[in-house]
C-alpha cells in the first residue's frame, strides 16, 4: 500500500490555520520566509486563495502553465489546482485564503464566487494581475493590513468585516483584471462553463461521463456541449479528457505512483485502455512521459 507522502498532497485550511483559528473558514496573514508553516510542494488546496505579492522574485507554477513573479502582483488559485512556487529569500506580501462557504454565507447570489474572471477560468489559466497604479498598490495593500487588524478583534461583526474587506479585495482585482474573459459578459451560459469546470475538478477522480456531468448540472448533455463550444472553442468530451491528461501527467511527475496504480485512482478499469488513452492523445506512452518530465 502507497503512503499517502507519495502522492500529491492536497491541504485543508485548517493546515495553514493558527491553533486558535482552527474552526474558522478564512485565514490572512503576511506572506514572507518567515511564515509559521511549511508546506511540500507540489501540493493542492481544497479552497480558494488570493496572493498579493509587493516584493521578491521567482516562479509560481499552477498546473501546467509557469508564471515569472514580478511584484508587485496577485495570484489567484481555485480549489484543486496543483501548484508550485519557486521563491526568493526577499520574498514579502500577504495571503488571504478562504472557504467558498466563508465568502458565500447569506449572498443570495450563490455564483457570485465563480463569476470573477480569475477562478475556475473558462480558459483554464491563472495568470497574475500586475499592478502598475500606485493608488491601486496601496489600496490593496492597506485591504490586507486592515484584514490582518480585524482578525484581532472579537466583536459582533468582525466576520462580516472580514467578509466585506475579501469581498472588496477580489471586486478591484476584478475590475483591474484584463483578460478575454473579463470582457464577456456574465450570462447564464459563462456560468455553466464555469460550473461544469468546478464539476470535473470536484470528480475527475470519479471518472463521470458527459451525461453524470449533464445531469448534474440539470441540463441536457447536448445543451452542455454546445455552450461549452460557444464559451471554449472545446466539446464538452474535450474538457473532461484534458483534465483526465492534465491529472494523469501530474501524477506521473509529481509522484512515483506506478502507471496501474494510477489507473486505478483515477477510475480507469481497464489499464490497457489507459495508456492508449494517453498515448491517443499526448503522442507518448505514460512511462515516456514521465522520463522525458524527470530529465
Amino acid at each position: 500500500m502507497k503512503q499517502p507522502s507519495e502522492q500529491i498532497p492536497v491541504y485543508s485550511l485548517h493546515n495553514f490555520s493558527s491553533p486558535e483559528r482552527k474552526s474558522q473558514q478564512f485565514q490572512v496573514e503576511v506572506f514572507d520566509a518567515n511564515r509559521h508553516f511549511s508546506v511540500k510542494y507540489p501540493h493542492r488546496h481544497d479552497f480558494f486563495e488570493v496572493l498579493y505579492l509587493l516584493k521578491g522574485s521567482g516562479y509560481h507554477v499552477i498546473d501546467s502553465n509557469k508564471y515569472e513573479i514580478k511584484p508587485p502582483c496577485v495570484f489567484f488559485m481555485s480549489p484543486g489546482q496543483a501548484h508550485k512556487l519557486e521563491l526568493s529569500n526577499d520574498i514579502e506580501g500577504y495571503i488571504f485564503i478562504f472557504t467558498a462557504d466563508f465568502y458565500l454565507l447569506n449572498r443570495s447570489n450563490q455564483n457570485s464566487l465563480i463569476e470573477f474572471p480569475f477562478f475556475y477560468t473558462i480558459h483554464q489559466d491563472n495568470p497574475p494581475l500586475p499592478l502598475e497604479n500606485e493608488n491601486d498598490i496601496r489600496f490593496l495593500e492597506s485591504l490586507f493590513r486592515q484584514s490582518i487588524a480585524e482578525t484581532r478583534q472579537t466583536g459582533d461583526f468582525t466576520l462580516e468585516m472580514l467578509r466585506s474587506i475579501l469581498d472588496l479585495i477580489l471586486t478591484t482585482c476584478s475590475s483591474r483584471y484584463k483578460t478575454i474573459e473579463s470582457s464577456v459578459s456574465k450570462g447564464k451560459g459563462q456560468i455553466l462553463v464555469k460550473r461544469f469546470y468546478q464539476l470535473v475538478e470536484e470528480n475527475y477522480l470519479k471518472n463521470l461521463s458527459l451525461a453524470d456531468y449533464a445531469a448534474l448540472l440539470l441540463v441536457t448533455p447536448n445543451h452542455l456541449t454546445q455552450t461549452v463550444k460557444q464559451f471554449t472553442g472545446k466539446t464538452s468530451i474535450q474538457v473532461i479528457k484534458m483534465k483526465q491528461i492534465l491529472e494523469i501527467k501530474r501524477l506521473l511527475v509529481h509522484t512515483n505512483l506506478n502507471i496501474n496504480e494510477i489507473a486505478a485512482l483515477l477510475h480507469f478499469d481497464d489499464q490497457s485502455y489507459f495508456s492508449k488513452f494517453f498515448r491517443r492523445e499526448t503522442k507518448l506512452s505514460p512511462l515516456q512521459y514521465r522520463s522525458l518530465s524527470s530529465g
